[in-house]
């Protein structure tokens, strides 16, 4: 009997792969880049066949460091981040690069919508706000600017949608990922004539792939993926989930009473229920792979991002030395941050740098400087601005639902202890990290799991493949401390609004 799961995983930055055994032993992993291309201000795009490439090769390397054979594969299944555009022909062949979901360049068409009351009048059926980088905007925006790319294109897919595509030469979307794309109605959870003629794109609703589920066999691994992958063909393929699913599967959430928080490229904090929350102040409601579960979730590119700029742009001769010494430069960062008292450091960052939570206009900034500062007191600022931003989601969401019990944190964070406790000082309920290096892969691995009859339903799935590494307990004593510096953080994205909006205009 196969005994080995695969899962895949396609963010902002890297495509993973790793192989996992059904109690959720991490056998292997692999990493590789596709660039981001930027050929245009707002325009952020992949060039498909590097993301195949990327994916591929990912999957190949495990294969192959783990030594396990391709024929004990049991499932494989993708995950990755929601929204943007893969969009291939009749073949197969891409009929442009990927628009990815940090993609601005529809913002206009998404500001029409909301001031002709589009955006109110569509809530009841999509339950979340709407974005420029969602495909309802990017659709509407090659309409008008690149209508020939269109009517080449066969199908329109989300980015894990495209990689099992390749894998298995069938399109399919699948309903958490489409459940996040305005392009359905999300307690029908399926695609809606009117909403698409809302927006202006009925006319492709044959592009549109048919929906399945996560946990649906949709495919089984052809001859050129195996030769590209390493694969043995004919391997099943499940459905997969949307990457903010995957973290919270494999962080274990399966009823209200925990919370997730991913602190990575995205700052996303969500909780689980069965019954939906509609609301113009909500981000986004979506359907979870649990049935009959909802997601609910805030999220903004407000997070560790944050931290890597501020290394990559001062930290380069700390990365340098770091590197020679076999150590990681984000250890140095944590001691930095430890270094510095919470009381004795006022800085206020705003993490606004990659976008923000509190209006188009906002931009990052650290406010407070002194000459007496240190790298240290930058740093922790950074560490706190970031738990800032996801407390402003986390406030939004505690008028839906009573405190959590606990908080399950994924992303890089997680890994720094330093900062999963400012987590747990700021929020006063204990933060859980749990076991494996990959999370988005292991929750796809959860997937595959069920969907091949290795665990029978996803709570039994959960409770074989998800592990709690550490907990870390709040610290009372520094609840008031947080509190003050929590306001401070408020009150300065208030204060700063109008000079936000002077600057843009």
């Amino acid at each position: 009997m196969a005994k080995y799961l695969i899962g895949t995983d396609n963010g902002g930055t890297l495509s993973k792969a790793a192989l996992f055994t059904p109690d959720a032993q991490e056998i292997a992993a692999a990493s590789r880049k596709a660039d981001m291309l930027m050929p245009a201000p707002g325009h952020c795009e992949f060039d498909m066949d590097a993301v195949w490439k990327a994916t591929s090769g990912a999957i190949r390397t495990v294969l192959a460091e783990s030594g396990v054979k391709p024929s004990d594969v049991a499932c494989v299944a993708p995950t990755g981040h929601g929204n943007g555009l893969y969009m291939v022909d009749e073949d197969g062949r891409p009929v442009r690069n990927a628009i990815v979901s940090t993609d601005s360049r529809a913002r206009d068409y998404v500001a029409r919508w909301y001031a002709a009351g589009t955006a109110r009048a569509v809530l009841p059926k999509t339950m979340q706000s709407l974005w420029a980088g969602q495909p309802m905007a990017l659709l509407a925006w090659l309409k008008d600017n690149e209508p020939e790319v269109l009517k080449r294109a066969r199908w329109v897919l989300m980015a894990k949608d495209y990689v099992r595509y390749r894998l298995t030469g069938r399109a399919f979307g699948e309903l958490t990922d489409m459940s996040g794309t305005n392009l359905i109605s999300v307690p029908g959870g399926d695609y809606d004539d009117e909403l698409l003629k809302a927006f202006g794109i009925a006319d492709l609703r044959d592009k549109l792939p048919p929906i399945r589920r996560s946990d649906d066999i949709c495919g089984h691994v052809v001859a050129q993926a195996a030769a590209d992958t390493g694969l043995a063909e004919g391997t099943p393929v499940a459905g997969g989930v949307f990457d903010v699913d995957a973290s919270a599967i494999a962080s274990g959430i399966v009823d209200e009473t925990q919370m997730c928080i991913i602190a990575g490229t995205w700052g996303i904090s969500e909780y689980v229920s069965p019954t939906p929350v509609v609301s113009e102040d909500l981000f986004m409601t979506s359907r979870y792979c649990i049935p009959p579960l909802y997601l609910i979730l805030e999220a903004s590119p407000t997070s560790a991002s944050n931290l890597e700029w501020f290394v990559r742009e001062f930290l380069k001769g700390e990365t340098a030395q770091a590197k020679e010494q076999g150590k990681s430069v984000y250890e140095h960062c944590n001691d930095l941050a430890s270094g510095i008292k919470p009381e004795d450091a006022d800085i206020v960052f705003l993490p606004f740098l990659f976008g923000s939570n509190v209006g188009a206009d906002a931009k990052a900034c650290f406010i407070g400087l002194n000459n007496w500062h240190s790298r240290g007191h930058v740093v922790r600022a950074i560490y706190e601005g970031v738990v800032f931003g996801h407390m402003t989601h986390v406030d939004k969401l505690m008028r839906y639902r009573g405190r959590p019990r606990t908080v399950r944190l994924a992303g890089g964070a997680a890994r720094s202890e330093v900062w999963t406790q400012i987590f747990a000082d700021v929020l006063q309920v204990p933060v859980e990290v749990t076991t494996g290096s990959e999370l988005g892969a292991l929750g796809a691995a959860i997937c595959a799991a069920v969907a091949s009859g290795c665990h029978p339903g996803w709570h039994q799935a959960v409770q074989a493949m998800v592990k709690v590494a550490r907990v870390q307990n709040p610290d009372p004593s520094k609840k008031d401390v947080y509190a003050r510096k929590y306001r401070n953080y408020l009150d300065a994205v208030k204060l700063l609004g109008p000079f936000w909006k002077q600057l843009a205009s």
